[in-house]
């Protein structure tokens, strides 16, 4: 590895350099097209709620607010913000939970997963409720989701976006949802959004690129695998986990997904996203399960949203 290329690009973008080592053994000669990604400006998308109106009235309606919408291919709920003369949130439409101000990489998560009516889906880390109420959407506010979180300040935003957003099919538990599996929950579906280092953030906030060490890294892959272990905990035999996170690295995603691997009946499968890169099956040379090719990565300089992993799992019999 070039120390003086990395200490350079390190002092040129601000980053610290130890994180730039790493995205030189990752991405090699397209590192610094990489890196000059995250300094993009990513644009915002609201995704319509129809459970309460029709993405198309929606959009002439704030339309007529000045508010310039992009359609996003294979998502006729979503749309990128062109343009807006207003605060987005704060007009009529959005206090009355006509639409969500989401990110996409939330957005595609929800749609990997592909919840449908009358399953039993757990969201594990649910705040503030942008996928858990995307989830209901899905199910037409049918069946039933639980939706956890940690946090007693991020419980009321969750519950507080369940009651704007018209959701009467979910029960929101402040808890740590390692303690879920005692309920003897047998779940169709799990969504895991883990806690991470949040790189694929830098974007939206330049002070994570020199906010977390490599330590972060490691002590959060620990929460991961308690995590993980407990997702397929809770599926039913052909249930669906999908994990993902907000970060670049693989000790938060490839690896967390291969250790899994190692020590339950799940399996890769494919995500049916039509964009993202393939989840790493080598990363800084160490041999991954190969199905992991299957994980789509995405990245601010391709795919115009913030740093994402996703991974779609199913349970298969012990």
């Amino acid at each position: 590895m070039n120390n003086r290329e990395a200490e350079q690009l390190a002092s040129q973008y601000g980053y610290r350099q130890y994180m730039i080592e790493r995205y030189l053994a990752l991405f090699g000669s397209k590192t610094e097209q990489f890196l000059k990604g995250n300094e993009l400006v990513i644009p915002s998308t609201i995704r319509m709620n129809t459970l309460a109106s029709s993405p198309t009235e929606v959009v002439s309606r704030l339309q007529t607010k000045g508010v310039q919408l992009d359609p996003i291919d294979s998502l006729p709920y979503a749309f990128r913000v062109h343009q807006s003369t207003v605060p987005l949130g704060a007009t009529t439409e959005y206090l009355l939970g006509y639409y969500l101000l989401q990110s996409l990489a939330s957005i595609w998560a929800v749609n990997t997963l592909n919840p449908q009516a009358n399953q039993l889906v757990v969201d594990m880390c649910a705040a503030p409720g942008g996928k858990t109420t995307l989830i209901a959407q899905f199910m037409e506010n049918k069946g039933s989701v639980l939706a956890t979180d940690i946090s007693r300040e991020r419980i009321r935003s969750l519950r507080s976006n369940l009651s704007r957003m018209r959701v009467d099919n979910t029960l929101a538990i402040r808890m740590d949802a390692t303690q879920l599996p005692k309920f003897g929950i047998q779940a169709d579906a799990v969504l895991l959004d883990a806690p991470c280092t949040g790189e694929g953030l830098i974007p939206l906030d330049p002070e994570r690129k020199h906010s977390r060490t490599a330590e972060d890294i490691m002590t959060l892959a620990k929460v991961q695998q308690r995590l993980i272990l407990t997702a397929i905990q809770l599926l039913r035999e052909g249930g669906v986990l999908v994990y993902a996170t907000c970060s670049f690295a693989p000790e938060e995603n490839e690896e967390i997904i291969d250790y899994a691997l190692q020590r339950c009946p799940i399996q890769i499968v494919d995500t049916g996203l039509p964009i993202g890169e393939p989840g790493f099956t080598a990363p800084f040379e160490k041999e991954l399960d190969k199905s992991l090719h299957l994980a789509r990565r995405f990245y601010p300089y391709k795919h115009q949203m913030e740093g994402f992993f996703i991974c779609k799992m199913v349970k298969v019999a012990a």
